[in-house]
């Protein structure tokens, strides 16, 4: 059974390659995807401009999974654009509101 997603902390859901993810943006995630990604405070202005590019939206998501995936990171790039881009923007909008 699949934990439920606490807005209230910050959590989203996505749904993956039939199972659905919580994704959390704790400080050590959101440290991790920095260091790849750039500053996050960059990401936002170019997610608000409409500059996100896919591959930074998946890396946010794969940083902040709050249990290890069950795939590997490749795959999860796959599900999370096989599932679309629609279904994807809550996701996103919970993690850097």
């Amino acid at each position: 059974m699949s934990e439920a997603a606490n807005e209230a902390r910050g959590e989203a859901a996505i749904r993956v390659c039939g199972e659905t993810l919580v994704l959390r943006p704790s400080f050590t995630a959101l440290v991790a995807a920095e260091g790849e990604l750039g500053p996050l405070f960059a990401l936002v202005e170019r997610a608000a401009a409409g500059r996100l590019a896919l591959g930074e939206m998946v890396a946010l998501f794969w940083h902040c999974l709050k249990a290890p995936a069950p795939i590997p990171r490749d795959a999860f790039a796959e599900g999370v654009t096989a599932g679309g881009l629609a279904a994807a923007t809550p996701a996103l909008r919970l993690l850097i509101g």
